[in-house]
């Protein structure tokens, strides 16, 4: 099990605390998940990393969904937010950023890098997006990212196994190329003996009812096809399914 990073993509302190009882390296506390995470709260950080303590805190720095080209305000709150995490003692920070034409933006990933100084950074699934991953590699790792989060720039990482094992076995100096988006207990073995991989970003989650016994029908909080009547959690029983699946 010490060969491999396990790291999971927590929406809650409640997924947060699921994740260390499993025995997770770390997570990637994140909110808006439907978007593909953004930021949480600053009471959400605090609260992880208070009750954290085997379990490495990482945080999402992404001020919105969509793409990841920003503009100068989004790069200063970006940065704010990266300090309020050094603030709070978090052990790494996750972040990418685009230039318009799809390249890896140097200009912006150095400066939210130097409000970064002595935490761990990952370059997201930004990279997912990027036009030339291959020529990335080295160019993310001389920047200071310490790992690649990514799908093999597919839906999932198991449709992007091609990819994942060519970037896994570049012979460039590269961050750590940690697989994720839908990797779970019964393709984490998979994923592994196609690519090599041993870094691995999963969410683990269950549905679990809302508690609440009256919900007036026909009114949306959000996307009017959600399942409001629902709520997702990382459970300690699929996070432990999903490590024991590739240690067995």
């Amino acid at each position: 099990m010490n060969s491999f990073e396990f790291e999971i993509c927590a929406n809650s302190l409640e997924s947060c605390l699921a994740a260390q009882a499993a025995g997770a390296t770390r997570v990637e506390l994140c909110a808006g998940i439907p978007e593909g995470g953004t930021t949480p709260s600053y009471a959400e950080i605090s609260f992880a990393r208070k009750m954290l303590h085997t379990t490495k805190l990482h945080v999402i720095i992404r001020p919105r969904g969509g793409d990841f080209t920003y503009s100068p305000l989004e790069i200063e709150r970006m940065g704010l937010d990266i300090t309020m995490c050094k603030e709070i003692g978090v052990d790494g920070v996750v972040f990418g950023c685009l230039t318009a034409d799809g390249d890896i933006d140097v200009e912006n990933c150095v400066k939210l890098l130097r409000h970064a100084g002595g935490l761990s950074c990952t370059f997201h699934r930004a990279y997912d997006r990027c036009k030339s991953p291959l020529e990335a590699l080295p160019k993310l790792k001389e920047l200071g990212f310490d790992r690649v989060l990514t799908s093999g720039q597919a839906p999932t990482a198991e449709a992007g196994i091609a990819l994942l094992k060519q970037i896994q076995a570049a012979d460039v100096e590269k961050p750590i190329i940690m697989a994720g988006c839908g990797v779970n207990e019964g393709n984490i073995a998979k994923i592994h003996a196609a690519t090599g991989i041993t870094a691995f970003h999963f969410s683990a989650r269950e549905p679990q009812h809302s508690a609440t016994a009256y919900m007036h029908g026909g009114v949306a909080m959000g996307k009017p096809d959600a399942d409001e009547s629902t709520l997702q959690y990382t459970t300690e029983r699929r996070v432990a399914a999903t490590i024991a699946a590739i240690n067995n």
